[in-house]
């Protein structure tokens, strides 16, 4: 196996390629990079290794760069101090995400990963780089979830919204509104089909056609009728109405919170 390294942290380098050593002495670190740019430089001159430990946060910049200016068709294992990155994908596509600082077990749960899905199956290139691909779109996606809304108001003004503190989304006779941790309540341009894909899934469940709820806004959850739940807010006020999630939702829903 012939791995490519990207990590700007020298301590963080020296432990992943002593526990590379110790779980797979036969592979081989055919290269090493600490920023963006030499990162594109090495890719563009050299032929596409087995494998690619890469970290997310570089000196020069964000990792996600790396893929606008080359096409890395070989399987990727992310790695990061932070966790708002991780992703679903990851789990279920044979890229792994690992949280630093890297655990053996994780690492060599990677590696069988690696092997099982792209040895063990023999998946072919075109596979492969459409795998890759996929996984690469969701991370962009991911770093662009809004996190800030310009609200216009009367006259010719704008109110800056933190998504952070966004309660409650809902649809009120045909209007679009939502509900901040302090009751103020702001009207929508934007479906509420839109704003379900512009926010972080992590954060917000869309319970049914009307509510699009904040994790931080649900107190605790009722079991009602046919197997429906009902979420209880911790601000009663922020709305008037039962926030009920279907039966064939409620699954979805557990695993979510």
């Amino acid at each position: 196996m012939k791995i490519f390294i990207v990590e700007d942290e020298k301590a963080a380098l020296n432990n992943l390629k002593a526990l590379i050593s110790e779980i797979n002495p036969k592979a081989e670190i055919i290269g090493e990079s600490d920023t963006v740019c030499n990162t594109i430089e090495w890719f563009k001159g050299n032929a596409m290794p087995d494998l690619v430990i890469m970290d997310i946060h570089l000196a020069d910049g964000s990792a996600f760069e790396i893929f606008d200016y080359v096409d890395i068709t070989c399987p990727i294992i992310f790695t990061t101090a932070y966790d708002e990155y991780a992703l679903r994908a990851f789990k279920v596509s044979s890229i792994d995400y690992l949280l630093k600082p890297i655990n053996k077990d994780e690492l060599r749960n990677a590696f069988a990963k690696y092997e099982l899905l792209f040895n063990g199956n023999k998946t072919t290139k075109d596979e492969d780089d459409s795998l890759i691909k996929k996984i690469i779109k969701e991370i962009k996606k991911e770093n662009n979830y809004k996190t800030h809304f310009l609200i216009p108001v009367k006259g010719d003004k704008f109110i800056p919204l933190e998504v952070e503190s966004i309660m409650l989304i809902y649809i009120s006779e045909g209007v679009v509104k939502a509900v901040d941790n302090d009751n103020n309540q702001y009207a929508f341009s934007q479906t509420l089909d839109e704003l379900t894909e512009m926010l972080n899934p992590k954060l917000f469940f869309r319970a049914n056609r009307q509510f699009l709820v904040s994790k931080k806004a649900i107190r605790d959850v009722s079991i009602w009728f046919n197997g429906r739940l009902v979420l209880n807010l911790k601000n009663k006020a922020l709305v008037d109405e039962r926030i009920i999630v279907s039966k064939a939702r409620a699954a979805d829903f557990k695993e979510w919170f």
